[in-house]
């Protein structure tokens, strides 16, 4: 059904995500910090606020929210081991032949900024930078199967989008 009065609730959305972060743990400087240690080398003259900024841009985007709020919402419904199986038993354990929270991450969020996102992600996604570790390894704080992807993917297409800048 689409309903031609429903309108998109672009704040609450942005609110519910930073609500998330926040109940992880998780500031947008530490999406920034990733960010600009990754872009330095490239754009030497980068200051640090022009990072939050495009942190804060990238997570405006619809596409980024809706991708996000989908991975969210996976992660925390499997820390309430709500998923059917065998999918539950999948995603708790982030099985790596899954593949599905980098498809949802880079397709959906990094790729919609082009082929230097997608490449920011792939290297965040394999050498877990800042948060991302902690993210990746930390047990007892519910499940992050999505969740790391999700910041990765984040701080990748903020990349892209600084790097689009200063070309």
């Amino acid at each position: 059904m689409n309903n031609r009065n429903f309108k998109y609730p672009d704040t609450a959305a942005y609110d519910c995500i930073i609500a998330y972060f926040k109940s992880k743990d998780i500031k947008l400087e530490d999406i920034a910090s990733i960010t600009y240690k990754m872009q330095l080398q490239f754009i030497p003259e980068l200051k640090e606020e022009e990072t939050m900024s495009a942190v804060v841009d990238v997570l405006h985007k619809r596409e980024v929210m809706n991708n996000a709020m989908v991975g969210i919402a996976l992660d925390q419904l499997t820390t309430k081991k709500e998923l059917p199986e065998p999918l539950q038993s999948i995603v708790e354990n982030d099985v790596g032949v899954f593949g599905v929270d980098e498809l949802l991450a880079e397709g959906g969020i990094s790729g919609i900024y082009g082929k230097i996102a997608t490449t920011n992600f792939g290297y965040l996604d394999r050498e877990k930078h800042g948060i991302l570790k902690r993210l990746d390894t930390v047990q007892g704080e519910g499940v992050n199967t999505f969740l790391d992807d999700i910041i990765a993917a984040i701080a990748a297409a903020a990349g892209a989008k600084l790097a689009h800048k200063y070309a």
